[in-house]
């Protein structure tokens, strides 16, 4: 009787041991995100000449810190449109595990130029301070998933106060990106999870 039982259990041992086990990445390809982007440059008649140092300090820590890399439309997939830098991605990044969820929730990199409609034209400069050194949205509601805030929060008054400047004195670029996703719901726009892979 014990060796009817031992026969079906070996069978089936067989068959799981010969599957391939599964690899949540199959579902991920790799890409080259590029990290490091130039800052675009001022627009000259966006700000006074008194405002020029800070102007100039602002623009070499926004490109000091990588804020294009993610910022900039299509960085994130390994090919930047620099023509909208800085005006949001529509590639989205994974913020809860993805490898864990086949839903993760995904946050589209805003539009931090100054066009009033699709990017930050509307905050004051003190909402802009604190998403840039705490990573509040423009109501002071919950942080942004991804924005690495907790290394920019010791930034000097100066600093994000010259970073606010410049980021005034671009041209303003109409770019909407995707809402948020929730986890567990389906996202229809593309993203990355560690900014290396993104989903097929």
């Amino acid at each position: 009787m014990r060796q009817r039982f031992l026969l079906p259990a070996v069978l089936l041992f067989a068959a799981c041991a010969s599957e391939t086990p599964y690899d949540p990445l199959d579902d991920y390809e790799e890409v080259d995100a590029v990290t490091i982007l130039d800052a675009p440059s001022p627009s000259p008649g966006r700000f006074a000449p008194g405002e020029r140092d800070a102007v100039v300090r602002g623009e070499y820590l926004v490109e000091l810190l990588g804020c294009g890399a993610c910022h900039t439309p299509g960085a994130l997939d390994g090919q930047p449109d620099m023509s909208r830098s800085l005006a949001g991605s529509g590639t989205g990044i994974a913020w809860s595990n993805p490898l864990g969820t086949e839903r993760p929730g995904i946050v589209y990199p805003p539009n931090i130029t100054p066009d009033e409609d699709t990017g930050i034209g509307g905050w004051t400069d003190r909402q802009i301070a604190e998403a840039i050194r705490a990573g509040l949205g423009r109501h002071g509601g919950r942080r942004i998933m991804t924005m690495p805030w907790q290394g920019y929060a010791r930034l000097s008054d100066d600093d994000v106060t010259a970073m606010v400047a410049y980021l005034r004195t671009l041209d303003p670029v109409r770019h909407r990106v995707p809402a948020p996703v929730e986890p567990g719901q389906v996202a229809r726009d593309p993203f990355v999870y560690f900014g290396v892979y993104r989903r097929r």
